[in-house]
Parts: structure tokens; sequence; C-alpha cells
């Protein structure tokens, strides 16, 4: 499992503080618009604003909300066809590499916030291509155990069509073929397991093993770089020890 997935992971576990929630609304409101722009507003026939709604009840954004971000992404208000969906490049500290996802209305304004959230992280942002080569795109499923077995739970992912497996501190992460996602996270519904996500990731080729000094560094520029506004996610292809990401949380 990736570092950045743990750090992720551990993120997750704390929950959402009130004074990040307003951000975080923002970032999914952004996600259902851009879907909703490109596939339309019909979550049936909508993969990714499908997914992108659940994301926003995972967060308990309100409906109101959620419709509203819709109506920007089919026309009915002009400042949804204003954004961009870009995706940067560059290393982070230890020679990690990393891709930031961004959806924008001001393409001067994010790059610049993220090169310079980069350089004062120890970083460099790169070209377009220099990093993205390392990661290919796959879907992941989270799902939480919560006193169930993790074997049967395994086995019921296996059979859903599930490209890999990994499991931590009582969380299973499905790692699925793109195409296959929906698919799969059907099946899992289907066997009444709790699934607390479904989404769309980059998943490192290979990973860089981090000693804690640049762990620490790598862990502190990622969550810079998820409070800009304009950024949605960051993916690394950092690995970190359990030992040094419990210091981390810690």
């Amino acid at each position: 499992m990736s570092g950045h997935s743990k750090w992720a992971q551990i993120k997750r576990q704390k929950g959402v503080n009130d004074t990040r929630r307003g951000q975080l609304f923002t970032k999914v409101g952004r996600e259902i618009t851009v879907a909703a722009r490109e596939g339309g507003g019909d979550p049936d026939a909508n993969f990714r604003l499908r997914l992108a709604m659940q994301k926003a009840r995972e967060v308990n954004m309100p409906q109101d909300n959620i419709q509203r971000a819709i109506n920007r992404g089919t026309g009915a208000d002009k400042e949804g066809g204003s954004l961009e969906e870009l995706m940067y490049e560059g290393y982070g500290p230890g020679g990690v590499a990393m891709m930031v996802q961004v959806l924008t209305d001001n393409r001067n304004r994010a790059a610049a916030d993220v090169r310079n959230v980069f350089t004062r992280g120890g970083g460099n942002l790169g070209e377009g291509g220099s990093v993205g080569w390392m990661f290919e795109q796959k879907g992941l499923i989270t799902l939480e155990l919560e006193g169930s077995s993790a074997e049967e739970a395994e086995m019921a992912a296996i059979d859903a069509g599930a490209d890999d497996i990994q499991e931590s501190d009582g969380v299973l992460e499905v790692y699925t073929d793109k195409a296959e996602l929906d698919a799969v996270r059907r099946a899992l519904d289907g066997q009444k397991l709790k699934i607390s996500s479904a989404e769309l990731v980059m998943v490192p080729k290979t990973s860089v093993d981090l000693e804690e000094k640049s762990a620490v560094a790598v862990a502190r520029l990622i969550d810079r770089l998820e409070e800009l506004d304009d950024v949605q996610r960051v993916f690394a292809n950092a690995e970190i020890s359990d030992e040094i990401m419990a210091s981390i949380a810690g």
C-alpha cells in the first residue's frame, strides 16, 4: 500500500473539521459540475456524476448544493462552463513522483499556487508527462470491515472482479480496472459490505521508500497542496512504513 494511501486513510479516520467543510463542499461541487457538463445530469447514465454524487453524500453535502452543482454543469449557470480540468506533475522530497489533479476557473492562478507550494515544500513542478508514465488510472473501492471477516470480504472482491486487494487497520482497499469500477462496486454493494468510497485514482507502477524526514516532508506537501481551493486530489508514489506513518499521524 502506498504511503499516500495510508495518509489518506488516516485523514478519513480523523474526519473533516468544520473550518474545512466549506472548502470540501466546493471541491466536490466542482467535480459534480464538470461531470454533469461532460456527461449530462442523469447519474444513471453518467458514471462520473454518479461517483461524484456519492462522494458528496459521504461528506454530508446538502442536496440543494448537489443540485445547484448539477445545474451549473448542464448549462443552467454559466459558471460551470469556465472550469478547466488539469493535471500537474512534479517531484516532492526524496524524489517522490507526484500528480496533482486540478479543477479551476483560472489556469494561471492554479499553476502559480501549485508551483509555489511545491517550491516551499522542497519539491519542484515538472513538465507535462514528466512523471505521468509512472502511474496508471485504476478504480479504488474502500470497504470498512467493522468486525466483518477480511478473508470473506477479499473473496467477495475477487469474485466481483478485483485486480488487487490490500488490507490495513480494518479497511480493505479494492483496486479494479477503471472500466470495471462501477460493476465491482455494485457487486460488493449487493454483498451488503460497507463501501465508504468508490473513485478513480492514479496508482503508481513503482514506489519510492522514504525515511522519516522525507516522509514527514511529503505528507506536509500533500496536505498543503490539498488545501488549495483549485486542487481536487494529489497522488504520490511514496512508500512509507507503518512505524513512520504512525509517527506522522501522531
